[in-house]
């Protein structure tokens, strides 16, 4: 670990709940631990990513990184919705804290120093396909698939997806992904470029350390710098966005439009896209659930609608 103050810790002195991390032979695996809920990010979850990639940032004997999640069914799934629902329907400025926290962490990540991994061990969704353009390589199972889902559940995917895909995966296709919000299959993720190869589910990790022992025997400063060249247009158009992003979305949080995004995948219910485009829902100001305008009393809370 050496011996400056700026060294890495021992994972354990992190005190991690909600993340598996592990250092071994120049390489760190973080582990999204959160399988109950399809790994999906909660503000404790961001927390210790920051904590983590800081950590990583930090250490001189880590050469590369692996960002990956437990189990087989899904790499991440992006923000919490159960959490979104809960607490920031009700507190909607709390959600300008928790996308601080995602910004902080995607800074981080991004301005590693280091070469970084995807290990795609199942499903990427939302701000977990984020997660993914945002490290250098992605390497996937080939029997998982990519979805950015926001214009259809409730979110603007404005945390790298709509700054980075142009530069991946170029315009039109980036307009494709963002818009219509379908499953993008693994072989078709190769073609576009979205991760760099696509293996059998059993010779995943063997692809994933024969990737980094080459990464590992490069020359740290150069790569460091290399990374540092590559990011410009993705910190350009980072930069000029994503404080806008935080914003917009804190104050439309509360929004019924997006309520009902948000409560419709929470209560896995189809949402009604003919009455939102009506206009014909209103918000209860007691209990914020989404209830057509014909209602007098919310069927939530049972409270006179405005």
């Amino acid at each position: 670990m050496g011996n400056s103050k700026y060294s890495g810790k021992a994972p354990e002195e992190l005190e991690l709940n909600h993340l598996i991390y592990t250092k071994e032979n120049r390489v760190a695996t973080v582990t999204i631990n959160r399988p109950e809920s399809h790994n999906a990010l909660n503000f404790e979850t961001v927390r210790e990513l920051h904590r983590v990639f800081e950590d990583v940032t930090w250490d001189d004997d880590i050469a590369v990184m692996v960002l990956t999640g437990a189990g087989e069914k899904a790499f991440c799934t992006g923000a919490d919705i159960k959490q979104w629902h809960d607490e920031f329907m009700t507190h909607p400025g709390d959600f300008y804290k928790w996308m601080g926290a995602f910004i902080e962490m995607h800074d981080r990540l991004r301005n590693i120093g280091k070469p970084t991994v995807a290990r795609l061990n199942g499903i990427v969704v939302g701000g977990g396909n984020e997660l993914n353009i945002a490290c250098d390589l992605a390497i996937a199972a080939d029997d998982i698939y990519i979805r950015q889902v926001g214009p259809a559940r409730g979110s603007v995917p404005a945390a790298g997806a709509t700054q980075w895909l142009p530069l991946i995966v170029g315009d039109r296709r980036a307009r494709e992904i963002l818009l219509l919000c379908d499953e993008i299959p693994a072989e078709k993720a190769l073609e576009w470029g979205l991760v760099n190869r696509i293996i059998p589910r059993g010779r995943l990790d063997d692809a994933v350390q024969e990737v980094t022992e080459k990464l590992i025997n490069k020359l740290p400063e150069v790569t460091r710098y290399t990374k540092q060249q590559l990011n410009l247009w993705r910190d350009l158009s980072w930069g000029i966005s994503i404080g806008h992003a935080r914003d917009w979305l804190t104050v439309h949080t509360s929004a019924p439009e997006i309520f009902e995004g948000i409560d419709s995948f929470k209560n896995k219910k189809p949402i009604d896209y003919e009455k939102v485009r009506q206009g014909l829902l209103t918000q209860c100001a007691s209990c914020r659930a989404t209830m057509p305008v014909r209602y007098k009393y919310c069927g939530e809370c049972g409270k006179e609608l405005a």
